[in-house]
């Protein structure tokens, strides 16, 4: 429970750091696109930063959650970060959600609450042997060159795309170094922790995948983005959970409801990031109107 609650504090951080960071990323230039310019333009911005403290908000309780269950049953919850957002959103700016953001967030919690139940993820350790490593960070290295490759040869909506998912690829190989590296904590506390590689690759996983989300952000609109982040996020965690600390889920005929889950928590996502409330959440400020003459 403690392992849940943490995951769903995490996703209500993440949703309303997504807003503030979204409403800054619309007013750098294109230009600025893959550059580390662009965070520099960003860090001038007084709501960039409170996006900002607002992730590092999320990366403790996370850093929690995952010291206290598993990889496989953590990360899945984060897929209500997009509802999470635009609640959070609509409350903030006083507009209310049509039927269609409704419907989106009772699918998404419908599909989220199926697919826990009938995948049952189970077992695993704690921890990730040294040489288990090498082969998944040179997968994981080659998936996010190829994105990104692909990324660069396109614009707009695609780009944003593939940034959103190699965005996602980057949170979850975070959360996976991350639970490696407080595993430590156990076996010898803080100084343990302070001395594992596993701490400083986590640090630098969440500063690219940061990277990377700010320019799927500033490449295209939410309905591009957001699935891929969500979906892309769960999935390749959950394959992180399976492969590298041996977590257990249902086969067999579970796999219908595991899918059937995953169905509505896509259908759910594109319906949420179809809305006009996600496009005016993330729509940058209107131009102030030109003055009558006198």
């Amino acid at each position: 429970m403690i392992s849940v609650l943490f995951a769903v504090l995490t996703a209500l951080s993440n949703g309303a750091a997504s807003v503030l960071q979204r409403r800054a990323a619309m007013r750098v230039p294109d230009s600025e696109a893959m550059r580390l310019s662009l965070i520099g333009q960003l860090l001038r911005q007084k709501v960039w930063l409170a996006g900002i403290g607002l992730v590092i908000v999320a990366a403790v309780c996370q850093a929690v959650a995952l010291a206290t269950g598993p990889i496989a049953v953590v990360q899945p919850i984060f897929v209500i970060e997009l509802p999470a957002t635009l609640l959070i959103a609509g409350f903030v700016m006083r507009v209310r959600g049509d039927r269609a953001v409704w419907f989106g967030v009772a699918a998404v919690t419908v599909g989220l609450a199926l697919g826990m139940a009938s995948a049952a993820p189970v077992g695993g350790s704690d921890t990730v042997r040294d040489a288990a490593w090498v082969p998944a960070l040179v997968l994981t290295g080659l998936f996010e060159a190829g994105l990104i490759g692909a990324a660069l040869r396109t614009r707009g909506n695609p780009r944003a795309a593939l940034l959103g998912l190699a965005a996602a690829c980057g949170y979850a190989l975070t959360a996976a170094l991350m639970k490696d590296a407080m595993a430590n904590l156990d076996d010898g506390g803080a100084p343990a922790l302070l001395a594992s590689w596993q701490l400083y690759a986590t640090a630098a996983a969440g500063v690219g995948a940061l990277f990377l989300l700010q320019n799927a952000l500033q490449a295209g609109s939410l309905v591009a983005v957001q699935p891929m982040l969500t979906l892309g996020d769960a999935l390749i965690s959950i394959l992180y959970g399976v492969v590298l600390f041996g977590e257990e889920l249902r086969t067999g005929w579970w796999l219908l409801p595991e899918l059937a889950a995953l169905a509505l928590i896509a259908a759910g996502c594109v319906r949420l990031a179809r809305t006009p409330l996600a496009a005016g959440t993330l729509a940058p400020p209107p131009p102030p109107a030109p003055s009558a003459p006198r």
